[in-house]
């Protein structure tokens, strides 16, 4: 690799580090093409990336990020998966390491905190930033619904009795 296309896959890097909310490490000794293809499909359906670099260029691209925590983990063939979502990258990451037992999880980082294995899947294991936004929603409308509800339950009500003392009536 010539040195200045060293510096553009730095820069691109550390443009990716400064704008992500949580980074997770991965190996990925052992997999396949078509195994790596899915992951970075399933990633980028759900708003994530996956990147794969030298490690040295990676750990130099951390350098001042909130991320930088992660260059610890960088030894061996390493796979950085990204997202802006707090839960997108992990959730991916974590399901994914299900199904491919050569697809080791070895921790991240969500902004200066660091994640070892086990919060990674912990942060996998919450909600989606839509799914918390739908039940949001759920919860505000809910008392609407509630409200609508009482408000035709007299009138329903008096409907009823209006009608069985006319049914009543007519038998006499």
């Amino acid at each position: 690799m010539e040195r200045a296309a060293k510096k553009e896959a730095v820069e691109a890097l550390k443009g990716t580090f400064q704008s992500t909310g949580v980074a997770v490490v991965a190996h990925y000794s052992g997999l396949t093409v078509a195994q790596m293809q899915t992951l970075r499909m399933q990633m980028k359906q759900a708003g994530a990336s996956v990147k794969v670099s030298k490690n040295r260029l990676a750990k130099i691209a951390l350098e001042g990020t909130d991320v930088a925590s992660i260059g610890s983990l960088l030894k061996g063939p390493t796979v950085i998966a990204t997202s802006n979502d707090p839960v997108a990258a992990p959730k991916i990451a974590v399901e994914f390491a299900k199904a491919n037992d050569k697809f080791v999880i070895l921790g991240g980082a969500m902004g200066t905190t660091v994640l070892n294995p086990d919060a990674v899947k912990a942060l996998a294991s919450l909600p989606s930033l839509d799914e918390l936004r739908a039940k949001l929603i759920g919860l505000l409308v809910a008392p609407a619904t509630k409200i609508a509800q009482l408000s035709t339950a007299p009138a329903a009500k008096l409907a009823r009795v209006v009608q069985a003392y006319a049914s009543k009536g007519e038998a006499a």
